[in-house]
């Protein structure tokens, strides 16, 4: 088989086809979550902190002063960004949520096998492999 037929059976898998639209639709969703976090969480969280611009938050690591970030960027001095560091993290937790929230309600409708529980159904092969596992264990023991 050549590079392209082998390639072509990968891209029409079902399970390309499925990443490819999570993907896709996780990108979309990641650019929404961040425009929640910067213009509609951050903004009321910065008043009741005394009217502070998260992206406007920053620590110089050169000489100088610098009245806001556009002007140090501008400078050329090195800043620790920290203000946009809190936003992405921010983000992380609100997507990481929702991909639980997500999870947690496929498995309740059963649409998706249980990635929460640690005590999954064994198969056969896996029942027996453990019982030999214990029978081991046990003669290991007697000696």
């Amino acid at each position: 088989m050549s590079f392209w037929d082998d390639f072509r059976k990968f891209a029409v898998r079902g399970n390309a086809l499925d990443l490819t639209v999570g993907v896709v639709v996780g990108g979309a969703f990641g650019k929404i979550v961040t425009s929640l976090v910067n213009d509609i969480v951050l903004p009321p969280i910065g008043l009741l902190l005394g009217k502070v611009d998260f992206s406007n938050l920053f620590l110089i690591l050169g000489s100088g002063s610098y009245p806001n970030l556009a002007e140090a960027k501008k400078a050329g001095v090195p800043v620790l960004c920290y203000g946009a560091f809190l936003s992405s993290v921010l983000d992380f937790v609100i997507v990481a949520f929702c991909i639980f929230i997500a999870v947690r309600w496929l498995e309740r409708f059963r649409l998706l096998p249980s990635l929460m529980a640690g005590d999954a159904p064994y198969t056969r092969s896996e029942k027996l492999l453990e019982e030999i596992r214990d029978e081991l264990r046990e003669r290991q023991t007697k000696r």
